[in-house]
């Protein structure tokens, strides 16, 4: 009998235990995130943009509805965009992507301008043919059909929803808030506001159960700041006098903070590396929010220490060029942020280069280097200025017999590479490496951005509305990293046609025709990549030719709408209005604003 009962509970011992484990599965599935129910949202708002189209076919671009059904369409793309453009990112950016031209390398064409910001053109300045406008919505529902058939069969997963909310979060500050989307109306600072909505709307229906299981003050400190960043967009839609320094400092940089929490405490992400971005950097604004290695070559990833190093040495010896005379810090002086502060440097060469010498800080964040663009990666700028005769003028293999009895390079190109007999693209991929690092995102204005202090005086808070606002300069010169390169995929560094004079006294158009030189089309004559406007407080002289010495004269060109504006004939002129209207209070605010991005210590930045 003692054996009976002894048998039954042993027996009963994992019986016991399955039921618990039973029972522990069941509680974790009630509050499993509704992954259906956050596609749901989005698919619906792609249907009512959707909508809003086949209205718009039915009437004309000036029709006294068009606007008003236009703008809601606007706003259902926009709440649908995060996990649309994610899918499909070439799509999504057509779909609502900058009305200009754009010319196809691979099928040498150039397609005319389509998408949700033409139509706005089309339906808030007229003036399009009426067989022009059908034509421009017929192409962008095709574009949302499709964007709408990759939600239906792709399944949202927890992965895809946090790497989708991190790009929408960063389109609120690059594209939203600066008038990127919606040039014309003017409707960013609402949509922006819309954005954050569905991002509460999507994230209650998922993993809010989960979040208030594990930290409820977690949940709530979330709802709130979302809360507060809506209201404080709704109360001042207007596009120029919006307070973008209070709205990032205040709002946007805690919001995403507190999303980075969010994110770690779900234990639903399973981390990822093959993105522009670093997701535990807690906002935008971090020495640590890019991923380096995203935009480098396969080859030349996560470079170790000693490859660092050895670049770093490679980069001063002047034993590199031809004749011993040039080294890449002859051009890029570090005390000079890696500029040499020349309109045109002189050259190996004994003469002028063709174009001045941009700063190397935070150069890895581009798609093409060189002011044309014509270089895809940074190992390949490297490499032509070895091979340029006016610079190194040499085949890497050829620099001094110096370089190859140098005991301390022996040591580190064993270390590096495992030995010199490898040395002639080693070279390249270390001095590549070394200005890899040349990175920073700690001056007054990331300071200030990620809520480290709060002292930016009147002007510079003028200057940054400005700069993020009436002055257009963020629709070319991105947020956070206020260079060309698109957010928030970075595939691309844009190119513009501005019009740069030949000398300061604006008189004749600079004759050096940029990009023009690939491919030859008219469109590209005059074609620059735009470059970071970080430090260019301590970076003149200014553009490609260096033609202003000052960066009053630099905000006095774009007052005056480019080379447009000052009389230029530029058919393909890609600046978004025809002069600013500034006054000289908010020209001297924009130069105190434009100082704040001078990075600390900007000769000691590795």
């Amino acid at each position: 009998m003692n054996y009976l009962r002894l048998l039954i509970c042993l027996l009963a011992i994992p019986l016991t235990f399955s039921c618990k484990q039973e029972q522990d599965t069941s509680y974790k599935k009630n509050i499993a995130p509704d992954w259906e129910a956050a596609r749901a949202i989005y698919l619906q708002e792609l249907n009512n943009a959707l909508a809003g189209l086949d209205s718009l076919n039915e009437i004309t671009a000036s029709h006294p509805d068009a606007k008003k059904i236009f703008n809601n369409a606007r706003l259902a793309f926009k709440k649908a965009e995060p996990y649309a453009s994610y899918l499909n990112p070439e799509v999504g950016h057509r779909a609502n992507g900058p009305a200009l031209p754009i010319y196809k390398e691979d099928n040498d064409r150039t397609m005319n301008p389509v998408g949700l910001q033409k139509i706005e053109e089309s339906i808030y300045e007229g003036g399009t043919p009426t067989a022009q406008y059908k034509k421009e919505l017929k192409i962008t529902t095709g574009l949302l059909a499709t964007l709408k058939k990759n939600i239906e069969k792709r399944e949202l997963t927890p992965q895809r929803y946090f790497i989708a909310t991190h790009q929408q979060l960063l389109r609120i500050l690059s594209f939203s808030i600066s008038g990127f989307d919606t040039p014309v109306s003017q409707l960013g600072i609402t949509e922006g506001a819309a954005s954050l909505q569905n991002l509460v709307d999507t994230y209650q229906v998922s993993i809010q159960p989960i979040i208030k299981e594990k930290n409820a003050t977690l949940d709530q400190t979330f709802i709130n700041q979302v809360e507060k960043a809506i209201a404080f967009m709704s109360s001042n839609t207007d596009y120029n006098s919006f307070d973008r320094y209070t709205f990032v400092s205040t709002h946007l940089s805690p919001i995403t903070k507190t999303w980075v929490a969010i994110r770690k405490t779900s234990d639903l992400w399973e981390g990822t590396t093959n993105t522009p971005f670093n997701f535990d950097a807690p906002t935008f604004f971090e020495n640590d929010s890019f991923n380096t290695a995203f935009f480098t070559p396969n080859v030349n990833k996560n470079p170790t220490a000693i490859q660092i190093a050895l670049g770093k040495k490679l980069f001063f010896d002047d034993k590199l060029s031809a004749n011993g005379t040039m080294a890449c810090a002859t051009c890029h002086i570090p005390a000079k942020a890696y500029t040499d502060g020349m309109v045109v440097n002189l050259s190996n060469a004994g003469k002028n280069l063709q174009r001045n010498t941009p700063t190397l800080i935070n150069t890895v964040f581009q798609q093409n280097f060189f002011a044309d663009g014509r270089s895809p990666t940074l190992i390949d700028q490297v490499s032509s200025v070895f091979t340029n005769k006016d610079e190194f003028n040499s085949n890497v293999h050829e620099f001094s017999e110096e370089v190859l009895e140098d005991s301390t390079y022996i040591t580190l190109f064993d270390e590096a590479y495992g030995g010199v007999s490898k040395r002639n693209i080693d070279v390249i991929k270390a001095i590549s490496s070394y200005v890899s690092t040349l990175n920073s995102f700690d001056s007054k204005f990331d300071k200030n951005m990620r809520g480290d202090e709060r002292s930016f005086t009147s002007s510079e808070q003028r200057g940054m509305n400005l700069f993020m606002g009436k002055a257009l300069c963020a629709t070319c010169h991105f947020m956070p990293l206020t260079n060309g390169t698109v957010p928030p995929f970075y595939a691309e560094t844009e190119r513009e046609v501005i019009g740069v004079p030949e000398t300061a006294q604006n008189k004749m158009l600079d004759d050096d025709l940029g990009y023009y030189w690939r491919f030859k089309e008219e469109l590209h004559k005059g074609m620059f990549k735009t470059p970071t406007v970080r430090n260019a407080a301590v970076t003149g002289p200014y553009m490609h030719n260096g033609v202003y010495s000052t960066l009053e004269e630099v905000m006095d060109f774009y007052n005056k709408g480019g080379g447009g504006g000052l009389g230029f004939d530029l058919e393909h002129q890609t600046l978004p209005f025809d002069n600013l209207n500034l006054s000289e209070q908010e020209l001297q605010d924009l130069v105190a604003f434009i100082e704040t991005l001078t990075a600390t210590n900007v000769d000691e930045v590795y």
